[in-house]
């Protein structure tokens, strides 16, 4: 049984230009979620990064530069959410000098649920300080290969 999608949102102030970067630039990747990125963002590209540990793999599934991306999601050796099990789509809106990340992450099961919700916050906290050039963008919160946090 699936849960609810997880939805989470936060503005911040850089340009979806470079928010967009984020999610597509290993370098930019890690300065905000995980420690390793091999990122190809390309319809069917790799998308893989370690966070804290927990082997996250998937699937860039489509993208709309600089507005939307999917990617699919899971953890390599996992039963409960093997790589491409679910799918995170990401929403880039232009806020005057800002920009809105939308994020949905859709069907997880349903135990992780809560987990995700709360890892979603804080990531997208971590998101906003280094989008705005912070050189520490905030502790890592806590990550299981279950899925908590991540």
């Amino acid at each position: 049984m699936t849960a609810e999608p997880v939805r989470a949102w936060i503005r911040i102030e850089a340009a979806p230009e470079r928010v967009w970067e984020f999610f597509t630039r290993p370098e930019a990747m890690i300065r905000w979620m995980g420690e390793y990125a091999a990122l190809a963002p390309r319809p069917g590209g790799e998308f893989t990064v370690n966070i804290k540990g927990a082997p996250v793999r998937g699937r860039y599934l489509e993208l709309d530069l600089p507005h939307r991306l999917v990617v699919s999601w899971g953890y390599a050796g996992s039963e409960e959410l093997p790589p491409g099990a679910s799918t995170v789509e990401v929403c880039l809106v232009r806020d005057g000098t800002g920009t809105r990340v939308h994020l949905e992450h859709r069907d997880l099961p349903a135990p992780e649920e809560p987990g995700y919700a709360e890892g979603w916050t804080r990531y997208l906290a971590r998101l906003a300080a280094a989008g705005i050039g912070a050189a520490d963008p905030g502790t890592r919160p806590a990550c299981s290969r279950r899925g908590g946090g991540s």
